[in-house]
C-alpha cells in the first residue's frame, strides 16, 4: 500500500518533468504535421493528458517519452483525417500555410522544402520529421511509429528521393 502511494506521488512529477524537458520539441514536431500552432499545442497538451491518465498503467514508465510521441503523430492523424473529411464538403485540403514573419524569416528556400515535404505521403513526413527534426535513431522512430527498422530505412531513402524530385521540378 505504501509504496502505490510513492509511486503515485512521483508519477505526477515525472510527467511534469518530461512536459518540461520535451513539450515544445512535440509542438515543434506536430506543427510540423498539422501545419498550425494552435491545433500542435492542442495535440500535445491531449497527449500529456493521456499519459497523465495512463502514468500508472504504463508497462515501462522509462518508455513513456516514446508512449507520448507515438501519441502526438497519432493525434496529428486524427486532425488530418478530419480536415480531410471536412474538405470534401468544401474546398480540397491545401498544404499548411506558413505565416508571413516565417516565409520572411526563413526565406523561399525553406517554403519550397516545406511546401515540397508537405505532398510527401503521411508516413514519409513522420519518418523525416522525426530523423531529422527530432533526430531520432532509426530504432526509435521504429519503434515510435510501431514498423520495423527496414521500414523506417526504405521510408527515409524513398521519401528522400521523391523530396529531391519535387524540389528539382520547382525550380
Amino acid at each position: 500500500m505504501d509504496f502505490e502511494i510513492a509511486s503515485s506521488a512521483r508519477a505526477p512529477a515525472d510527467v511534469e518533468e518530461l512536459y518540461r524537458e520535451h513539450a515544445l520539441g512535440l509542438i515543434r514536431l506536430a506543427m510540423l504535421m498539422v501545419g498550425d500552432g494552435p491545433t500542435a499545442e492542442d495535440v500535445v497538451q491531449d497527449a500529456f493528458l493521456g499519459l497523465h491518465d495512463r502514468r500508472l498503467s504504463l508497462r515501462e514508465p522509462a518508455a513513456a517519452l516514446t508512449y507520448v510521441r507515438s501519441a502526438v503523430l497519432n493525434r496529428c492523424r486524427s486532425v488530418l483525417r478530419r480536415r480531410a473529411v471536412a474538405g470534401r464538403f468544401r474546398q480540397p485540403y491545401q498544404p499548411p500555410a506558413w505565416s508571413a514573419e516565417d516565409c520572411v524569416i526563413d526565406g523561399q528556400d525553406r517554403r519550397a522544402v516545406l511546401t515540397a515535404i508537405a505532398r510527401l505521403s503521411r508516413r514519409q513526413r513522420e519518418v523525416l520529421a522525426l530523423r531529422f527534426y527530432c533526430d531520432l535513431p532509426e530504432d526509435e522512430i521504429a519503434r515510435t511509429l510501431e514498423i520495423s527498422r527496414g521500414t523506417v530505412s526504405a521510408t527515409t531513402s524513398r521519401a528522400l528521393t521523391a523530396l529531391a524530385k519535387i524540389l528539382e521540378n520547382a525550380e
